[in-house]
């Protein structure tokens, strides 16, 4: 394990130098072993301390099918026992790029089409450890594609879809073409509840709360433990 003087020259020796460990301990969930243990991953793979989409979507799709967020964070750690792993073998060719797009997007918090260390960490903090609030909230910026604050029936089908063509061929039956689409109008009929054509903030976070096949049908916490 890293010391405390071994992570003050590593995280110098960048070019993006991340905040202190202290303060990304108290702004996170996680101890300052657990973010030496992020940090390292985070350096091997990126040595100039930040993620371009590109990059982003070549490490993402190193750990799929098996799941999405969860081995965003282990696989840093453990890229070749997943590589190798039997149960993924049969689905090598799933392509999850798109969704692995607007991830990017929700990780990138200040637009600048890059996912530094600390942007990464803070995410993750909520994924793993935040609140369901803190988790709803997050997914909402997920599905709100274009950032205006509103979730469109156009955006949360791109979405929908990215997670479909991710995950439904590994489902029993295979899911049809067209299931998204069903899903989607039923969803959003039951959150924009004075038919507006949009989800605000309160809607969204009001329904996934009060519909648990929502929550589980909408992909916000699978995968994330």
């Amino acid at each position: 394990m890293l010391d405390s003087v071994e992570d003050e020259l590593e995280l110098s020796a960048v070019r993006h130098r991340p905040e202190g460990l202290e303060q990304l301990e108290s702004q996170t969930r996680f101890s300052r072993k657990e973010l030496q243990i992020l940090y390292r991953g985070f350096k091997n793979e990126c040595p100039s301390g930040i993620v371009n989409e590109d990059t982003f979507k070549d490490i993402y799709s190193q750990f799929f099918p098996q799941g999405g967020l969860f081995h965003v964070s282990a696989g840093f750690k453990n890229r070749q026992t997943l590589k190798s792993s039997d149960s993924m073998r049969p689905f090598v060719l799933i392509d999850a790029s798109t969704y692995a797009h607007f991830l990017f997007n929700a990780f990138d918090t200040d637009h600048n089409g890059s996912v530094s260390f600390e942007d990464f960490v803070m995410g993750l903090s909520i994924l793993l450890r935040g609140t369901v609030q803190e988790k709803l909230n997050w997914a909402f910026n997920l599905y709100d594609i274009n950032k205006d604050g509103y979730i469109t029936k156009e955006e949360m089908l791109d979405i929908m879809k990215a997670i479909y063509d991710m995950m439904g061929k590994c489902t029993y039956p295979v899911l049809k073409e067209e299931t998204p689409r069903q899903h989607v109008e039923v969803f959003f009929q039951k959150m924009d509840k004075n038919r507006d054509g949009v989800v605000t903030i309160d809607e969204f976070i009001d329904c996934c709360q009060n519909d648990e096949n929502i929550m589980r049908s909408m992909h916000l916490f699978e995968n994330v433990l």
